[in-house]
C-alpha cells in the first residue's frame, strides 16, 4: 500500500487527512498526466474523466476541488452526480474514457471519505499511476524522463470542460435491467439502501424487472449514510423481511459495490453464502471457468468444506476485492469475492456491484424454483472466534518462534474440522487472531492459547 492511496483508494476524514487540496491536486495530476499520454500519442484531443459521487455532504466539496484540478490541466471532466462504485467502473469501461472517479468511503461513517481510482478499463488503478500521483503529492515528481517542481496549467481553448453525463448513469441502469432473465413478478424484495449511492438506482432495476419493492434508508441527508443502515448494519433489513413477510432482502453498502442478503426467514446470507450459491449454480450448468472459485483468506471453514464436497477448487488470496480481482483476469475465473458481500462476476462487471449480486441471487431462486433458505441450506457456516491484540513490533510479533510453534499446535489440534488464521493489519498496530472450528467453545480456546503467547512474550502495547 502507498503512502497516501491504500487498497481501496485515498481515505480519510474530510479535512483532517484527506483534504480539497488534496482532492485538487489528484485532479491536476491526473488531467496533465492523460492530457500528457495524448500529446504523447499525436493525439490532439483533451483527456476525458468521468466522477460519480454518494450521498455524504463533503462529497460536494471533492467533486468540486477535483474537477477544478482536471480543467486546469485541461481535461474534460464529466459528472455522474450521486451514483454507485460499479456504474463509473461500467461508464469508463464502455465509452471510452481516460479514467474514473468515484468520491466515497464506502461503508465508513459520514464525515469520512475517499477518492477511488478506475483505469480506462473500468478496474482498479495500476499502481505505478498511483505512485506518480503520491509522488506529485509530496513534491518529488519525476516521469517522461525529468523532475517536475510543478505541473503546467493549461491555458485559452486548451483549459478543459465540465460536462454534464447523468446519461451514463441511466445507461448503466439501462445495462442492469438488460441482464435480468427473469420477470420478478409476485415477489416481494426488500432493499436497505444504506441512505448511500444506490437510493436512486435500485428500486428502478427491481421495478423494472416486476418486483414489489419495498424500500428503507433511501432518504439520504448527507449525514446517515451507513447510520444503522445497509450491509454493515444487516439486522435492520432482518427485522424488516420478517415483519414485512419478505421473499428476500439485500443490503447495501454507502457505494453499493457490495451486497449482503436476508433470507425469507429472515437469516443473514453472507458474501461466502453468494460465492456458494452461484458457484454451485454455475458448475451445475458447466459455467465455472477452470472449476474455481475465488475467494480471500477470512472466507469460512465451512465454505472450503462445501466447495469440497461439490468437487469445486478454490483458491484464497490477501483480503481485499483488488487482489480477488486480479486473480480472476491472470487466471480466467468467472466468480470470486469476499465474505464482506464483494462479489465479482467478471463476464458482466469489472469491480464488485452490490446491485447486480442481488440481480444474480434471484436468478438462481427462480431458475432453481427455490427460496433463499433453500438454496443456502446445506452449507454450514463454522463459528467464528476473532480477537486484534495491541502490539509494539507486528512483524517481529508474528515471526517469533514460541508464536509460530503456539499456532502450529492449534492447526495440528484442528485438523481438518477447523483452521486458525494470524496476520497483521495493513493500517493498525494489531495482530489479528482468528479461529473457526465445530464450537465457539473450541475457537475461543485456541485463540486465547495464542494471545497468551503474544502476551507473555511482551509484545503488547
Amino acid at each position: 500500500m502507498g503512502k497516501y492511496f491504500g487498497t481501496d483508494g485515498f481515505r480519510g476524514e474530510a479535512n483532517v487527512n484527506l483534504t480539497s487540496d488534496h482532492a485538487y491536486r489528484v485532479g491536476r495530476f491526473l488531467g496533465w498526466y492523460y492530457c500528457e499520454l495524448n500529446r504523447r500519442k499525436g493525439i490532439d484531443e483533451p483527456a476525458r474523466v468521468v466522477i460519480g459521487k454518494d450521498t455524504r455532504r463533503s462529497s460536494y466539496m471533492f467533486e468540486y476541488s477535483l474537477v477544478g484540478g482536471l480543467v486546469a490541466s485541461g481535461a474534460d471532466a464529466y459528472l455522474l452526480h450521486v451514483t454507485t462504485t460499479p456504474s463509473v467502473a461500467y461508464v469508463v469501461r464502455t465509452e471510452g474514457f481516460d479514467c474514473g472517479i468515484m468520491i466515497s468511503a464506502s461503508h465508513n461513517p459520514f464525515y469520512d471519505n475517499g477518492i477511488k481510482l478506475i483505469s480506462g478499463a473500468g478496474e482498479k488503478m495500476d499502481e505505478g499511476t498511483i505512485s506518480l500521483i503520491e509522488a506529485y503529492l509530496d513534491g518529488h515528481l519525476e516521469v517522461f524522463d525529468r523532475k517536475w517542481d510543478e505541473l503546467p496549467l493549461a491555458h485559452r481553448e486548451k483549459i478543459g470542460r465540465t460536462v454534464d453525463h447523468v446519461a451514463g448513469r441511466n445507461r448503466y441502469v439501462g445495462y442492469l435491467i438488460s441482464l435480468g432473465l427473469y420477470s420478478f413478478k409476485g415477489f416481494k424484495v426488500g432493499l436497505d439502501c444504506a441512505n448511500g449511492s444506490s437510493w436512486n438506482i435500485a428500486k428502478s432495476v427491481f421495478d423494472a424487472l416486476g418486483a414489489k419493492t419495498y424500500l428503507i434508508n433511501a432518504e439520504p441527508d448527507g449525514y446517515n449514510i451507513n447510520t444503522n443502515a445497509g450491509s454493515t448494519h444487516i439486522e435492520v433489513l432482518q427485522k424488516y423481511v420478517k415483519e414485512n413477510g419478505l421473499d428476500v432482502g439485500f443490503a447495501y453498502d454507502g457505494d453499493a459495490d457490495r451486497c449482503i442478503c436476508v433470507d425469507e426467514k429472515g437469516n443473514v446470507v453472507t458474501g461466502d453464502h453468494i460465492l456458494y450459491v452461484y458457484g454451485r449454480y454455475m458448475k451445475e450448468r458447466g459455467k465455472l471457468q477452470n472449476n474455481t472459485v475465488v475467494t480471500t483468506v477470512m472466507s469460512n471453514f465451512g465454505l472450503y468444506k462445501a466447495f469440497d464436497e461439490l468437487g469445486i477448487d478454490y483458491v484464497k488470496t490477501k483480503v481485499g476485492d483488488k487482489y480477488v480481482y486480479e486473480y480472476m483476469m491472470q487466471n480466467n475465473c468467472r466468480l470470486g469475492g469476499e465474505q464482506s458481500g464483494h462479489i465479482i462476476f467478471s463476464k458482466y462487471a469489472s469491480t464488485g456491484d452490490g446491485i447486480l449480486t442481488s440481480l444474480k441471487m434471484m436468478e438462481v431462486m427462480l431458475a432453481k424454483k427455490k427460496t433463499m433458505s433453500q438454496l443456502c441450506e446445506d452449507l454450514r457456516i463454522y463459528p467464528q472466534v476473532l480477537e486484534n491484540v495491541r502490539v509494539t513490533d507486528k512483524s517481529a510479533a508474528q515471526a517469533d518462534a514460541d508464536v509460530q510453534a503456539a499456532v502450529k499446535s492449534v492447526a495440528d489440534q484442528l485438523g481438518d474440522t477447523g483452521r486458525i488464521l494470524v496476520r497483521e493489519s495493513g493500517t493498525e498496530p494489531l495482530i489479528r487472531v482468528m479461529v473457526e472450528a465445530p464450537t465457539e467453545e473450541i475457537c475461543r480456546e485456541h485463540v486465547e492459547s495464542v494471545t497468551k503467547v503474544i502476551r507473555d512474550k511482551g509484545y503488547t502495547l
